[in-house]
């Protein structure tokens, strides 16, 4: 059993239909100290207007629950939806924190989008994480591991009895990540999976998406260890790295490139931010031809 001395979080999560995105409001019940994991910046492709519905629906429950927002915490920079960090940061100077690794993400893309003003260091978010690291939340002392493979700047956060992996992991009868983008690496998910997986069985998984596999009619987000581990379709206990990587290789190869990849990382290595304005005050997203 997890140590009473780990601390309970309240966890609220927060179903984007639109990208099959999971954000959270995850909170001290005896401080209400809380932090927003993965927001999402509302963003249709048809007419490129962004929207900050999503995220306001975050900052609503925080004040009807009188919260005091305390990080912005980013499991990694999200290929399939645009990042409402900025927008979250500049309503109430919470910091935005992300793996220290998103130095190597920004390296690979803003060389691809020619984004001059990025330069590579981290430096456009408050904070970079490693593993090992610890912050509070209120009275609640959490921890980041360092979970690369789907890119190498994710990290999940463990607080108190729970951890948040982003897309390290799904529902067990969806599975994992893929491994194919720039930086991603098979090997290195399955090392992660273990990590997170060597965590005591009853601690409370939550994970960055849902897709709804057959079989399943409602959208679930919270799991456990315990329940990875038995049921996860690609790497329950008995599936060894070479099998786990085989099937890993093959399915990516099937796979399409997220609709949202181009826009979302240009503004997510960004911290969120849009590229700064043309002199006519208009804002672009390039779409680099033949890039990914």
């Amino acid at each position: 059993m997890p140590s009473p001395a780990l601390g309970r979080p309240e966890v609220k999560g927060f179903f984007d239909p639109a990208t099959f995105t999971v954000s959270y409001v995850v909170y001290d019940p005896a401080t209400k100290a809380s932090a927003i994991i993965d927001p999402v910046l509302d963003f249709p492709p048809r007419n490129a207007r962004t929207s900050t519905r999503s995220a306001d629906e975050l900052l609503d429950f925080v004040e009807a629950e009188g919260l005091q927002l305390q990080w912005l915490l980013e499991t990694h920079a999200h290929a399939d939806h645009l990042s409402a960090a900025h927008y979250l940061h500049e309503r109430t100077g919470a910091p935005i924190v992300i793996g220290s690794e998103i130095t190597v993400v920004q390296k690979a893309f803003a060389a691809i989008f020619e984004a001059d003003d990025v330069s590579p260091d981290g430096s456009q978010f408050d904070r970079l994480v490693r593993e090992g690291d610890s912050l509070m939340l209120g009275d609640l002392e959490f921890r980041v591991l360092h979970t690369p493979g789907h890119t190498p700047a994710c990290v999940s956060y463990v607080i108190g009895d729970a951890v948040f992996v982003g897309d390290t992991l799904f529902m067990p009868d969806y599975g994992t990540a893929r491994a194919d983008f720039p930086g991603g690496n098979a090997e290195a998910l399955y090392c992660s999976i273990r990590k997170i997986l060597a965590l005591p069985g009853e601690t409370r998984m939550f994970v960055g998406h849902d897709y709804l596999p057959e079989g399943r009619s409602t959208f679930r987000w919270e799991t456990s260890v315990a329940e990875q581990s038995r049921d996860n379709v690609h790497i329950r206990e008995g599936i060894s790295q070479e099998e786990f990587v085989t099937m890993r290789l093959a399915r990516d190869s099937t796979l399409e490139a997220p609709l949202l990849i181009l826009p979302s990382l240009q503004v997510n290595i960004r911290a969120g931010a849009m590229p700064p304005a043309t002199d006519k005050g208009h804002v672009y997203l390039k779409l680099p031809i033949n890039a990914i």
